[in-house]
């Protein structure tokens, strides 16, 4: 469908799935750690004094997607890449589509609306057997020589017009501002608009959308 081979000896690129890639989860409450009396558990920044510190953490294979622009992933020291999940649990409303009508809606409508994921449709060819997606939330990095090292594990690499696609999604997602959609609303507006809600808690309104008691003439 989307997807391309790519041969162990080919360069990195923008758009290399990688499967098994190594996801670190960090905890900063608890965090075992060596020091001159063997392990011990710690608090972060009870040991946050700059020096290097050993410590242990979880570690899980992963399939990710080379997030790096091509222009430096041939010469950056990192590599970022985002972590490829399962669609539902990255899309709320996936969990429910059942059928192919549903998720037709669900990938084209939603691919607009939610910029913090990218779609990749099933292709057992090069193991893909799920609907997963991209999540730009979850990012990892590696060093580019280590990467460079395990090339063998690069599954595929998107083709077009998917790569576009992919480059576009992952600018709108670090471009975008966070505001509240009602914000140019009268206070009808705001109030007819909070109906359609079901009147969320978390919405509130702004200044010029509260309601005013007017004053008793003398």
């Amino acid at each position: 469908m989307i997807y391309e081979e790519v041969s162990p000896e080919t360069p990195l690129q923008q758009g290399d799935i990688f499967r098994a890639v190594p996801k670190v989860r960090v905890t900063l409450t608890d965090i075992p750690h060596t020091s001159g009396e063997g392990f011990q558990v710690d608090n972060w920044i009870d040991i946050a004094d700059g020096s290097p510190t050993r410590a242990l953490f979880r570690t899980e294979a992963t399939l990710a997607i080379v997030l790096t622009p091509d222009c430096d992933v041939l010469r950056a020291e990192v590599i970022a890449l985002a972590e490829i999940r399962p669609f539902s649990q990255v899309e709320g409303k996936a969990k429910d589509a059942k059928v192919a009508k549903s998720f037709m809606k669900i990938i084209t409508q939603q691919a607009r609306i939610n910029q913090k994921w990218f779609y990749l449709p099933p292709d057992g060819l090069f193991g893909l057997d799920d609907r997963m997606a991209a999540d730009f939330r979850s990012v990892i990095s590696i060093p580019r020589e280590d990467l460079e090292a395990v090339r063998s594990l690069r599954v595929a690499r998107l083709s077009s017009p998917a790569i576009e696609h992919f480059r576009e999604r992952l600018s709108e997602f670090y471009r975008r501002y966070p505001y509240d959609e009602w914000y140019p609303l009268n206070q009808e507006e705001f109030e007819k608009y909070l109906k359609d809600k079901g009147d969320a808690e978390d919405i509130k309104p702004f200044p010029w959308q509260e309601k005013t008691t007017a004053l008793p003439k003398e």
